[in-house]
């Protein structure tokens, strides 16, 4: 077992470690939704929230399920299968109390369910073993990290929506090279703190 602070791990999960600009993990809603910072951080915080507890459910799923009876060539499947129900229940339950909200997401909750970076996490967690506040702090701290960049490039992406970008570079191009840049950017923290 891996003996870093969670303290630590949650830090570095959004700056050094950001599981979006250190692994590009959730890269396909980060480019189709980052226009605008509403919808960037509404996306954001769900994804946060979803991300949270998936990580946590299935960290129970793996250490008293999985492991216990031998199953634990089944987290692929089995931690898919978590973040997909866990993400139908959060929609039924803002579609039935929450209506507003629910209508405000719109497609992009049902798209959480297919966002690599939320499987992504509970398998780092399950391969660097962490232990529960450690898989706590790296699942707050992944989905803090998404968002702090998907709502950066909402700002980068409407402070150059006016601006003259050659005709090549218009749309996906200047998405990538500017998360390029982010990227390069959150690696410079690296000397601060590392997890691997």
């Amino acid at each position: 077992m891996i003996t870093v602070s969670p303290l630590v791990i949650f830090f570095a999960a959004i700056f050094t470690n950001n599981i979006l600009l250190a692994n590009f993990l959730g890269m396909c809603s980060f480019i189709a939704v980052s226009s605008e910072i509403k919808t960037s951080l509404g996306l954001g915080q769900a994804v946060t929230f979803v991300l949270t507890f998936t990580t946590i459910f299935n960290y129970f799923i793996y250490h008293y399920i999985l492991l216990p009876f031998g199953l634990e060539y089944l987290r692929f499947i089995v931690f898919i299968i978590s973040i997909a129900a866990f993400v139908q229940l959060v929609e039924m339950v803002l579609d039935r109390y929450f209506e507003s909200l629910y209508y405000a997401l719109g497609i992009f909750l049902p798209l959480i369910t297919v966002n690599c970076a939320i499987l992504g996490v509970s398998l780092f967690m399950v391969i660097r073993q962490y232990s529960f506040y450690q898989t706590l702090a790296f699942g707050v701290g992944s989905g803090l990290g998404w968002t702090l960049a998907i709502v950066a490039m909402a700002g980068i992406r409407q402070r150059i929506k006016h601006s003259k970008i050659p005709k090549g570079l218009e749309g996906a191009g200047i998405t990538l090279i500017i998360t390029g840049i982010m990227a390069l950017a959150f690696l410079g923290f690296s000397g601060i703190v590392q997890i691997q």
